[in-house]
C-alpha cells in the first residue's frame, strides 16, 4: 500500500494523534483551559488528516484503467490538498474562535497541574512521531537543505506529516506557556491569546501544505539531476547522435512519465533503431525504476537541427 517509507511516518502520526487528542480533551474537561481545547481539536484534526493521507496513499496505487491510462498516482496529491484545507478551516479556524471566545468570556484555570502532565506526554508522543517522519524524510533528503528538500519532495505522505508534527510541537510549547503564565499571573486572557496563536500557526502550516500540494497536483518535473542522467544514458547508446532535454512529470511520488526526443545516425535502418530504443528504455528503467512510462520519438539529425522540438506522444 503506497510508499512504505511514507506509511511508516503516516501510521506513527495517526497513533500519536489519536492518543494525544484523547488525553488533551480529558484534561480540558477538568481544567477548562481554552488552549488545551484548541490543542485537543488540533490533534483530532491531525488524526483525521493523517487518515485522509493514508487513504490517498492507498488509492494512488490503483492500476491504470481505460479512463485513467496514467494511473491514480495523483490521488495522494489531491488528498493532501484536502488535508491542507481542513487544517485551515477546522483546525486553525476553531482554535482562533475558541481563543477569542475565551477572551470574551474568560474563566479561571482549574487544576493546571493536569495540563502540564498532558502537555508533557503529548510532547513525548508528538516528538516520537516527528522523529519517525524526519528519519523517513532524511532518507531522500541527501545533501539538500531542509527547506530545499521539502520544496523538491514529491512525496506528501512524508512532508505533510512533518509539517503537521512541527506545528504540533510549536503548538504544545505555546499551550504550555499560555497555561503557565495564565495560572501564574491569574490571567485567563493569556490562555485565550495562546489559543489564537496556535490557530495562526495551523493556518500558516495549511497554507504551506496547500502551496506544495498545488505544484504537485498541477504537475512537477523530475529532479534536474535525474533528467540530465537520463539524457546521458541515451547518449551512451552508440547509434545516437543527439538527445534533446528529456520532458518528465511526476504522476505520483514513485511514478514518472518520460518523453525523450532522440536523433539517430542516418545510416541506420528501422529495425536497428527499434533495437536501440529498446536498449535505451531498459537502461533508463534499470537506473530509475520509478520511470513507469517512456515515450521516445526518433528523428533524423536534419529534422532535429531544424528547430522543431515538439514531441508527438
Amino acid at each position: 500500500m503506497g510508499n512504505s517509507s511514507s506509511n511508516v511516518a503516516i501510521l506513527g502520526a495517526l497513533a500519536s494523534n489519536l492518543a494525544v487528542a484523547a488525553t488533551k480533551f480529558i484534561a480540558a474537561y477538568f481544567t477548562r483551559s481554552s488552549a488545551m481545547v484548541s490543542e485537543g481539536i488540533h490533534s483530532l484534526v491531525d488524526a483525521a488528516n493523517t487518515l485522509l493521507i493514508l487513504i490517498g496513499s492507498k488509492r494512488s496505487t490503483k492500476q491504470p484503467t481505460a479512463k485513467h491510462p496514467f494511473g491514480y498516482g495523483k490521488e495522494i496529491y489531491f488528498w493532501t490538498l484536502v488535508v491542507s484545507i481542513s487544517l485551515f478551516a477546522i483546525g486553525g479556524g476553531m482554535a482562533i474562535y475558541e481563543g477569542i471566545e475565551h477572551m470574551l468570556h474568560p474563566e479561571p484555570l482549574q487544576d493546571a497541574f493536569w495540563n502540564y502532565i498532558v502537555l508533557g506526554f503529548s510532547l513525548v508522543f508528538t516528538g516520537i512521531s516527528w522523529v519517525l517522519a524526519f528519519k523517513e524524510f532524511s532518507k531522500t533528503k541527501g545533501d539538500k537543505s531542509l527547506l530545499k528538500a521539502i520544496t523538491d519532495s514529491k512525496d506528501p505522505g512524508v512532508f505533510a506529516i512533518l509539517f503537521e508534527d512541527t506545528a504540533d510541537l510549536l503548538g504544545l510549547v505555546i499551550a504550555f506557556i499560555g497555561v503557565y503564565l495564565g495560572h501564574k499571573l491569574n490571567n485567563p486572557y493569556i490562555d485565550g491569546a495562546s489559543s489564537v496563536l496556535i490557530g495562526l500557526i495551523l493556518a500558516f502550516t495549511s497554507f504551506m501544505l496547500a502551496y506544495e500540494s498545488k505544484g504537485l497536483l498541477i504537475g512537477e518535473s523530475a529532479d534536474p539531476l535525474m533528467i540530465e542522467n537520463i539524457r546521458q544514458i541515451a547518449l551512451q547508446e552508440p547509434s545516437v547522435e543527439m538527445v534533446k532535454t528529456p520532458v518528465t512529470m511526476h504522476m505520483g511520488p514513485q511514478d514518472i512519465i518520460l518523453a525523450l526526443g532522440v536523433s539517430f545516425k542516418k545510416e541506420l535502418n528501422a529495425e536497428t533503431v527499434a533495437e536501440a530504443i529498446d536498449r535505451i528504455e531498459v537502461s533508463i528503467r534499470s537506473s530509475y525504476p520509478e520511470v513507469k512510462k517512456i515515450y521516445i520519438e526518433a528523428k533524423s539529425l536534419t529534422y532535429f537541427m531544424s528547430g522543431n522540438e515538439s514531441l508527438k506522444l
